[in-house]
């Protein structure tokens, strides 16, 4: 079985505790996600974000209406918090967000372990087009918070990895 993990880093010139307060708001998630997924957070807002939350979700992946569910397993503001789909499209995903104080600003990290259902089929799929979509949508959320937190000021911001992802074999578990 194939697994997926995803890294990217973007650093900012903002205090981590301007960075965080962003992210910790479930409502800004639609904002840094591609119009083209129509991404809807449909938990009721305003909602707390905390340790042993769940967050829930719409998006539309090649025009199919998909249902998901975060559980937030760590929350640890303002260094980081994790997200942990509970239901949705994929076998497996865990997504690390991680905030460090460096050189005068923030570096907002990514990391994300996945999986695809379907087996041999899910790797095709990602060969032929999940691989690239995620790449997209990860590369428009650095945009977006660029766009949203320095006012576009590209200039001010400076990709520390651009979005990676590797894959390994798994024992099925």
């Amino acid at each position: 079985m194939r697994e997926y993990k995803l890294t990217c880093g973007l650093w900012l010139p903002i205090p981590v505790d301007k960075v965080f307060p962003f992210f910790a708001d479930a409502a800004n998630l639609s904002r840094i996600t591609p119009p083209w997924l129509r991404f809807t957070v449909t938990s009721p807002q305003p909602m707390v974000i905390e340790t042993g939350c769940t967050i829930d979700y719409t998006i539309r992946w090649l025009g199919i209406p998909m249902k998901w569910r975060t559980l937030i397993p760590l929350y640890e503001p303002p260094l980081r918090f994790k997200d942990q789909q509970i239901s949705g499209p994929y076998a497996k995903w865990v997504h690390l967000h991680s905030f460090e104080s460096k050189d005068g600003g923030t570096v907002v990290h990514d990391e994300v372990e996945y999986r695809l259902p379907w087996s041999f089929a899910g790797h095709i799929a990602h060969t032929l087009l999940v691989r690239r979509q995620l790449e997209g949508i990860f590369n428009f959320r650095q945009q977006s918070l660029v766009n949203l937190l320095l006012a576009g000021n590209t200039q001010a911001a400076r990709v520390i990895e651009r979005v990676n992802i590797v894959s390994r074999e798994v024992v099925d578990p």
